[in-house]
């Protein structure tokens, strides 16, 4: 941010390409709104992120057949692919991939070294 307004996205309106939508707030719907009601909806917003975060990161850990409480008990098909497919042994070119792939990752949610 460089100093910048937390949650204050550049507007397109100076753009030479007709845009016809900002980033934030498209449909101006918080233009009267005070800073403090910016910063619980801020605030929201990120924990809402959060929270998708961990729920995507728990149905993936759930279909690979890790033990999840809570998604145990739902019916889920189980995914028999690689989630980690783009770091494959194909990109051991990229920084770190090749470490990443003499890990056994159902070995260390156990807890145990390989």
């Amino acid at each position: 941010m460089r100093g910048g307004v937390p949650g204050k996205f550049p507007s397109f309106d100076l753009m030479p390409h007709p845009v016809p939508f900002n980033l934030y707030d498209p449909f101006k719907y918080n233009t009267g709104a005070s800073r403090e009601k910016l910063d619980r909806s801020l605030l929201a917003e990120i924990n809402n992120g959060r929270a998708a975060m961990l729920g995507i990161m728990g149905l993936l850990s759930a279909a690979k057949g890790l033990i999840v409480p809570g998604l145990d008990a739902l019916p889920h098909p189980t995914y028999a692919g690689e989630i980690m497919a783009p770091f494959s042994a194909g990109n051991t070119n990229l920084p770190y991939v090749e470490e990443m792939l003499k890990v056994d990752p159902l070995a260390v949610v156990a807890g145990l070294k390989r």
